[in-house]
């Protein structure tokens, strides 16, 4: 069986300011999205699942959707702040969603085979998927062998300001054992650091860092729905707090119920984190194309 990729789209309307004006980065309009979609089919991915909002689902399938019709299996589903489990209550002025891992739970239904887990918005790499790919293939049938892909912290830097990133440690296995988010990453003269209260500490330029870009098997999904309960029991009347998905797979690690794979990956990360990032993001793109990494036209 082929594993499936989830794509944590639920945020692009307000992102983009609607699908409408979604980013055109490549030569005909393609979006990181296609790019996504693209590199997953060639690294052996049988099925995209998308979570959006409910209120851009006719956009969704006219702009995006549309484009793949023929060429792979698209499912979506949908987040929004009163999906959560029978039982459970809330802050009713809460007005957003619940983070990240609330976003893989609306996938319980459609997914039953290994699974990834990626942004929208965020340039992952071919050779990143490819990685993904082989290790959801190599744990099929099994439970509690997930992993995550670790961007050496040099190749995800932006030129145009500091970033922030979650900093892993792993073991002699390559098996994660912590995630500690860090803000303020940036190249000051040729040596990469990370500030904390005024004090600079030093990173090595190929540490692993996570782009949220992970793989799971599906009892992923039993495991997320009984923590959100305990994280709505505990949380589920601030108007902020999100459940996000490393503080799941930490707590799972650290109960001995997962181990979590950090594969590691050549390819360069990009986004458009400030508004001076895209052109370059253009130029990464058609020095891609030029490279024959990608077609012209990818659909």
């Amino acid at each position: 069986m082929k594993p499936t990729l989830f794509i944590l789209a639920a945020g692009m309307g307000s992102r983009y300011g609607g699908l409408k004006q979604m980013d055109g980065l490549g030569p005909n309009g393609e979006a990181i999205l296609d790019y996504s979609v693209y590199d997953a089919l060639r690294a052996g991915f049988g099925k995209i699942v998308f979570v959006i909002r409910k209120d851009f689902e006719e956009d969704f399938r006219r702009v995006v959707l549309s484009k793949y019709e023929g060429k792979v299996q698209c499912e979506i589903c949908f987040q929004s702040v009163d999906k959560v489990p029978a039982g459970c209550t809330y802050n009713v002025e809460r007005t957003k969603p619940w983070g990240t891992n609330h976003a893989v739970l609306m996938g319980k239904d459609l997914i039953k085979e290994p699974f990834a887990v990626i942004n929208a918005d965020d340039f992952y790499g071919k050779e990143s998927y490819q990685v993904l790919a082989d290790f959801l293939r190599s744990v099929e049938g099994k439970q509690g062998q997930y992993c995550m892909v670790g961007y050496r912290v040099a190749n995800t830097l932006s030129e145009n300001g500091s970033v922030s990133r979650g900093v892993c440690t792993t073991n002699e296995e390559g098996l994660l054992t912590d995630v500690v988010e860090r803000t303020k990453i940036e190249d000051k003269n040729g040596t990469i650091v990370f500030t904390e209260e005024g004090v600079d500490t030093q990173l090595d330029p190929h540490t692993p860092v996570s782009m949220n870009m992970w793989g799971f098997t599906p009892e992923y999904f039993q495991y997320s729905e009984t923590a959100f309960k305990a994280f709505l029991a505990a949380h589920g009347q601030e108007l902020k707090s999100e459940f996000y998905i490393p503080t799941l797979v930490n707590q799972l690690i650290t109960e001995g119920k997962a181990t979590c794979k950090v594969l590691d990956t050549p390819s360069k990360w990009f986004g458009v984190t400030y508004s001076e990032d895209r052109p370059q993001v253009v130029m990464k793109i058609h020095q891609l194309i030029k490279e024959g990494v990608y077609p012209e036209k990818l659909f």
